[in-house]
């Protein structure tokens, strides 16, 4: 019985709450991305320990990217936010993302003979 009443103590719904908040914290976030970008769609993807990263690509092209400590929390808050979720970062999905220079020199300057990274 004694057990019973630990677990009705310490069972609130405080983490509840909380993960409430981050997820509509990161919804209005996405919003945020959605209206500058003229709409926009992700994908969800695990990182380990981290939680999941929240892919966002949008209409223009533009991209970012948003780190929910769960995937729960990531799937509420893409939820919330109205955007299309996609199973995987491929195909029409992918083709939509334009890059600039930063985005070059940061991801192959050094293999390409761009600007080092150092």
């Amino acid at each position: 019985m004694a057990e019973t009443n630990v677990e009705e103590r310490t069972s609130g719904s405080a983490p509840d709450a909380r993960a409430a908040r981050k997820a509509a914290k990161l919804a209005q976030q996405i919003q945020a991305f959605s209206k500058a970008h003229g709409g926009a769609e992700g994908q969800l993807a695990y990182i380990g320990q981290m939680g999941t990263r929240i892919v966002l690509v949008g209409e223009d092209g533009g991209w970012g990217d948003l780190v929910a400590p769960s995937h729960a929390i990531a799937l509420s808050a893409a939820e919330k936010s109205g955007i299309t979720l996609h199973e995987s970062f491929d195909g029409d999905f992918a083709a939509k993302v334009r890059t600039g220079p930063y985005e070059w020199t940061r991801m192959a300057g050094i293999q390409v003979g761009g600007p080092s990274n150092g």
